[in-house]
């Protein structure tokens, strides 16, 4: 598989537009959770490996792909988040408020129509 870049052909977009390549790379099986893991410090491989729940191959996929992508380094203590990872962990964060929300909206219903059948309480 390709590593999705801007201005490359990516899954959803043959011109390869910055926000279809971002999500391609994002979308990809352990890319968000590498991003999440790396949030604090830096990680070797093996720690990361464990912390990411997921094998040998996966992982090393997904680091080149960030790595190329300018989004993670390795540097001489293991694996950790450029100014750029930093950046667009910071920017996404807001998306977790949002599908907070949207988790809580899409319930709510659900305990409603729970509570009217049940009776008054």
């Amino acid at each position: 598989m390709k590593k999705p870049l801007p201005g490359r052909p990516v899954r959803g977009s043959s011109t390869g537009r910055p926000i279809m390549a971002l999500l391609d790379l994002l979308g990809r099986r352990t890319a968000l959770r590498v991003l999440w893991e790396l949030r604090r410090d830096r990680l070797t491989f093996r720690a990361l490996l464990t912390a990411a729940e997921t094998n040998p191959g996966v992982l090393n996929a997904r680091l080149a792909e960030l790595r190329e992508a300018g989004i993670v380094a390795l540097t001489a203590d293991g694996y950790a988040l450029t100014p750029r990872g930093r950046d667009l962990l910071k920017r996404l964060m807001p998306l977790g408020a949002w599908a907070e929300r949207w988790a809580a909206d899409l319930d709510a219903p659900k305990r409603k129509g729970e509570r009217s059948r049940a009776g008054p309480a």
